[in-house]
């Protein structure tokens, strides 16, 4: 049966019981309905959550995973880290991209992220040729997807320059060149793929890979309606070289020069004075947080809480995937604040003091917004995409309505997401994926493989 009943659910106006919950063939739910009897033979779950979305993603870049943790003799930061990526990012082939992309939706799944962003850059071959499919990269995130039941956000990234000032790309970027034209054609390849489970946006790289002109091009270009991120703000050297060339910061550059609005996410916005804090969210833009690997990169910390007192929307991301779990991605943004106010309990409003509710229902609201799908909360016309938690691990057992969240975000470090319901598919259950050992087989052959070539 397409029907779940729930003893407790977390809907958009907060935790009720005894829920029932039905979605149709397509995967979209079409009846929630709290203070219901329970009907017979439809399977009953204690807690149940909607799944996280994850706004920001490199899947690739998952076989890096803890392989750039050794100390160069100067300063390391993310400067050197990304020679790093660029030289794994030469070999890799598309087969391997679709074998590592659908291991890392296995974990993110497991996790309890039901949607993703992929903001895709690896467009070209190894000797920055065409594929005879401009889209062949995509399509093989797309498969992956589609074998693992990830709902997906295409984004076929844009990258023409290696810095401000149409600085020519350096050799190793050669296989993420591209101008509008092509992520537009790319973004009309994939047309045909798109349907409930993938949408298709786009994505400026940066204002260091992108010229201004360019990015209002591609936004006017991509269809009506459909999501744009953009990288800005990252590191503080990023920051230097925008005032050096433009003479303004560059979330301010970017928002005198384009028309920001809620179809935007800007990833990370890490360095924001109170100008720009005030104007992201007056825009209606998504900021996409990433708080692992930030720290991971040795980034910043956002501005979160005077982001959120000015009404700003955020979604969290996994972006480099030193970590595949909300969990961790939501207490790092706050404890990351903690750290940086030396007191306690952050992120929350006036209206939602529990601070594991608000970040789980604020991050799902913004990622939301971000995919472009109708995704983000357990409401008739959503897509059917659920964690059911496992009531029975002594960190669930009991408790209050008022404090799952809490003890799930804030309490350990077992994995909590028993079944994962994805697109009205049950993907995940009992822990273990449908197809979990077949794709960890693959993905360890291509790691295998690229290993090789490395030596």
């Amino acid at each position: 049966m397409r029907a779940l009943f729930a003893r407790h659910a977390l809907l958009p106006q907060g935790w009720q019981r005894d829920v029932l919950l039905e979605w149709d063939v397509h995967g979209d739910l079409t009846r929630v309905v709290p203070q219901a009897a329970p009907p017979l033979g439809v399977a009953r779950a204690d807690y149940v959550v909607p799944g996280m979305v994850n706004l920001h993603s490199h899947a690739f870049q998952r076989a890096l995973g803890g392989l750039t943790e050794r100390a160069g003799e100067g300063p390391d930061s993310f400067w050197t880290w990304r020679d790093l990526m660029y030289r794994f990012a030469a070999r890799i082939t598309p087969e391997q991209i679709e074998a590592i992309a659908a291991q890392l939706f296995v974990e993110c799944l497991r996790h309890g992220y039901t949607s993703l962003c992929e903001f895709h850059y690896l467009q070209r071959g190894p000797d920055g040729e065409t594929y005879a499919r401009p889209a062949e990269t995509a399509e093989r995130v797309a498969a992956a997807g589609h074998a693992t039941g990830m709902g997906l956000t295409l984004l076929p990234v844009l990258y023409s320059h290696a810095g401000f000032g149409e600085q020519p790309l350096r050799a190793e970027q050669r296989r993420f060149r591209t101008g509008v034209d092509d992520i537009l054609g790319i973004v009309d390849a994939l047309g045909a793929l798109r349907g409930p489970q993938l949408e298709v946006g786009a994505a400026p790289h940066s204002l260091r890979a992108a010229t201004i002109r360019q990015v209002r091009e591609l936004a006017a270009g991509l269809p009506a309606g459909r999501p744009l991120h953009i990288h800005i703000a990252e590191q503080q050297a990023e920051v230097d070289q925008s005032i050096a060339f433009a003479g303004r910061r560059p979330v301010e550059y970017l928002m005198e020069q384009v028309a920001v609005d809620e179809r935007w996410c800007l990833v990370h916005a890490t360095h924001l004075n109170d100008e720009e804090v005030r104007a992201l969210a007056a825009s209606g833009a998504v900021a996409g947080l990433c708080p692992t690997t930030e720290a991971n990169l040795g980034d910043g910390l956002f501005p979160l809480q005077p982001f959120i007192e000015a009404g700003g929307r955020f979604g969290i991301g996994s972006d480099s995937h030193v970590s595949q779990s909300p969990v961790e991605e939501l207490r790092w943004l706050e404890y990351g604040q903690r750290l940086r106010h030396q007191r306690r309990n952050i992120a929350s409003t006036p209206e939602q003091r529990d601070i594991g509710q608000y970040l789980w229902q604020a991050a799902l609201r913004g990622g939301a917004q971000a995919t472009g799908r109708k995704v983000g909360a357990l409401e008739e016309g959503r897509r059917a995409d659920l964690l059911v938690l496992d009531g029975t691990h002594p960190n669930l057992d009991g408790v209050a309505d008022e404090d799952v969240l809490g003890r799930f975000l804030f309490c350990g470090n077992d994995n909590l997401v028993r079944d994962v319901l994805c697109g009205g598919r049950w993907v995940v259950q009992a822990g273990r994926h449908m197809a979990q050992d077949a794709i960890a087989q693959r993905y360890r052959q291509a790691v295998h493989e690229l290993r090789e070539v490395s030596q």
